[in-house]
């Protein structure tokens, strides 16, 4: 009797369960007939001959010729096993391929057709928390063509996507302009370890991003986390320590009203704020 957790792996690998019949019955065997393979397998002999044609084109068995029957004789199953992984591979590595040219197709079909209702919508929420959380972020920066107001506390990983795409924005003539909350709930990595941040690391790292032409200064209180793009959107991460870390939100403002009244709110933190010349001193 065949065994089912057999022909159930056979299916896992992509085998149809006639066909991991007959790949058993021929296993156990010798040089086998058609009719003996049917009589082993417990499938008609009509839909035996269709899959010993397959197994020989794809060279699982041997096809044997006599003087009276053909007889069919599998061959190491080491070669076999060799054979699917090679098929395996390239039809997964065909799909990947296809994956890829079909999404870069997608991509200028993105939100090709807006509707009107669509422009009067002006508020987005962004909730949870995933590994593209970022993403929506990073689009807005890359939008970005004159100017960016941060208002930030250094926390966790600062991607290098957004650090590059920053130094490119004031390369090509873009403000940008940073006020950082004196904030060391942050990390720094010291002698292949991770170590605490002290006052000394937040100001090494703010000097790295002031050669990239970022404007910065240092407010000692807590801030709100928000961006300011180009005067017309509103970034805003809402953190809530009593909300699950999947639960948080942003919010995304495209008004330019809006926007406006928070600049105001900006430029109100960056005038109390400090230097990190002035920081230096006081430290």
């Amino acid at each position: 009797m065949q065994s089912r957790e057999l022909v159930g792996k056979l299916q896992q690998i992509g085998f149809r369960e006639y066909e991991s019949k007959v790949f058993l019955a021929l296993l156990k065997g010798s040089a086998l007939s058609a009719s003996d393979v049917a009589k082993k397998a417990g499938i008609g002999r009509t839909a035996v001959y269709d899959i010993l044609k397959s197994f020989v084109e794809r060279g699982f068995c041997n096809e044997i010729e006599t003087n009276t029957i053909l007889q069919y004789s599998i061959i190491d199953p080491r070669i076999i096993g060799d054979k699917i992984e090679r098929e395996i591979n390239k039809q997964n590595s065909e799909k990947v391929e296809c994956l890829k040219e079909t999404f870069k197709e997608f991509e200028t079909l993105h939100n090709s057709e807006k509707s009107v209702e669509e422009g009067n919508v002006n508020i987005e929420l962004i909730r949870g928390f995933n590994k593209h959380r970022q993403a929506k972020f990073v689009e807005l920066l890359n939008s970005a063509k004159q100017e960016i107001l941060f208002m930030i506390r250094l926390e966790g990983y600062v991607s290098e996507e957004i650090d590059m795409t920053a130094k490119s924005f004031v390369k090509n003539g873009g403000v940008m302009k940073s006020v950082y909350e004196m904030s060391l709930n942050f990390k720094v990595i010291q002698e292949n370890s991770r170590k605490n941040a002290t006052v000394k690391d937040l100001i090494r790292i703010c000097r790295a991003f002031e050669k990239n032409g970022e404007q910065i200064r240092i407010y000692k209180k807590e801030i709100p986390n928000m961006t300011i793009f180009d005067n017309s959107t509103v970034f805003i991460n809402i953190p809530d320590k009593n909300v699950p870390r999947h639960n948080n939100a942003d919010i995304i403002v495209r008004n330019a009203n809006f926007a406006s009244r928070m600049k105001d709110l900006f430029n109100f933190y960056w005038e109390q704020s400090v230097t990190l010349k002035e920081l230096e001193k006081l430290n």
